[in-house]
């Protein structure tokens, strides 16, 4: 089949491009620099269209006679609201309009939501397909309005929402593993924050399964069904951590979590956040953030996306965090 992926040299899209490569399909990726694609795909060989979502011809290139629209593309960080919507709403409406144009034949356009568009849960309460949606961030609210415009589209659509995708290759957990490698774990709050989880390889077998074995027009969480604890999390990165390091480097210290008072955590993302207004930058850092870093859970199930393709989540957190470690060392970013 012929598929369009935007966000092709992003985390999650690098490794979609591939797994769709190896499995014999011809690939289009929509990139913004030649250079990254390069690295990225040195071994592959996709279509490469060189743009970004606000360039109509490039998205025309890329979604021409499409049979698989996978819309990954988006923003995390952001000085505004205006700024996220203006790509997470108005790219996913372009990618839309432009696969509208030029597929005729598309048989599913699929869009990469997050959790972060549902909003945090209750603790013992993971969110499900029929939770109303209530995001509290900047991001989360963007990401809805990216399903929003998805769901009044005339094309054959299916919404995914992944909760915190991690593995090889992924730059936001790094920090986390590179605070362990030095023994240090922070822990927002008291550390009994529940989390859902999914491998990087969990989720692009998930966003194809969701294109190629479901009926149009549903949403679904792609989670593994293992929910942790932030202080299980950080203490389960230092033990991948401990098992990757070379004996000839200096082995990490034992964990030491440091608990941030939430009191603390809010102050010094508030004035993170307005110093990269001032500044003109981006930043993953504010006082928008804090309500999702804060939040009592994070959680999602996936009986839903189970039940209609069979798919299920395989890679438990301590095999995916060791496999993920492993990689950063061999790579050379740990």
């Amino acid at each position: 089949m012929r598929v369009f992926v935007t966000g092709a040299t992003g985390f999650v899209g690098s490794h979609l491009v591939h797994t769709l490569l190896n499995r014999g399909h011809h690939v289009s990726c929509l990139v913004r620099s030649p250079e990254k694609a390069a690295r990225t795909f040195r071994h592959a060989s996709p279509t490469i269209v060189h743009g970004d979502l606000d360039h109509p011809t490039a998205l025309h290139t890329g979604a021409k006679e499409a049979d698989l629209v996978f819309h990954v593309a988006g923003l995390t960080a952001a000085r505004d609201l205006d700024e996220f919507l203006t790509v997470n709403n108005g790219g996913t409406e372009r990618v839309l309009a432009a696969a509208a144009e030029v597929a005729p034949h598309l048989q599913r356009f699929v869009y990469v939501s997050s959790l972060a568009a549902v909003g945090p849960t209750q603790r013992g309460s993971p969110a499900t397909e029929a939770s109303g949606p209530h995001p509290v961030s900047n991001y989360g609210m963007s990401k809805l309005a990216g399903e929003a415009a998805t769901r009044v589209s005339s094309l054959p659509w299916t919404i995914v929402r992944p909760p915190a995708v991690y593995g090889p290759r992924d730059v936001e957990l790094l920090r986390v593993f590179k605070l362990a490698r030095f023994g240090f774990a922070p822990v927002f709050g008291d550390g009994t924050q529940e989390l859902s989880f999914v491998h990087v390889t969990d989720l692009v077998d998930a966003l194809i399964l969701a294109a190629t074995d479901t009926d149009p027009g549903k949403v679904y969480f792609a989670c593994h069904g293992e929910i942790v604890t932030v202080r299980d999390f950080v203490e389960q990165v230092h033990e991948a951590v401990r098992h990757v390091t070379s004996p000839r480097h200096r082995q990490p210290r034992p964990p030491r979590r440091i608990r941030i008072p939430v009191w603390i955590a809010k102050s010094v993302l508030t004035a993170n956040g307005t110093l990269s207004r001032m500044l003109g930058r981006r930043t993953l850092l504010s006082a928008d953030k804090s309500r999702e870093l804060l939040a009592d859970a994070w959680t999602c199930a996936a009986a839903a996306l189970e039940r209609d393709t069979g798919w299920t989540a395989r890679i438990p957190l301590h095999e995916g965090l060791a496999t993920t470690a492993q990689w950063y060392r061999e790579n050379g970013w740990l």
